[in-house]
């Protein structure tokens, strides 16, 4: 379902507490909140992953296990 324009959703993140004073350190360094520097790091991971290949490749697979796995559904109903 889309979301209103200027929305967000809140999510609950768990860190490795190592990881999550790197986080910090990285924010508080840049002057910017955590979440900026998250949602950064989750734009360009999900930048690289619409071009790489391996990943749409999974993708595709996926997409087909639930396809096939509707038309069983669908087929008990008859």
């Amino acid at each position: 379902m889309p979301m209103k324009p200027g929305s967000t959703k809140n999510l609950l993140l768990r860190l490795d507490p190592g990881l999550a004073e790197r986080l910090q350190t990285v924010a508080e360094v840049e002057g910017r909140p955590v979440s900026d520097v998250v949602r950064e790091a989750i734009t360009t991971l999900v930048k690289q992953r619409r071009s790489d290949k391996r990943f749409l490749r999974l993708l595709e697979a996926n997409l087909a296990r639930h396809q096939q796995a509707l038309k069983l559904l669908r087929d008990d109903q008859q």
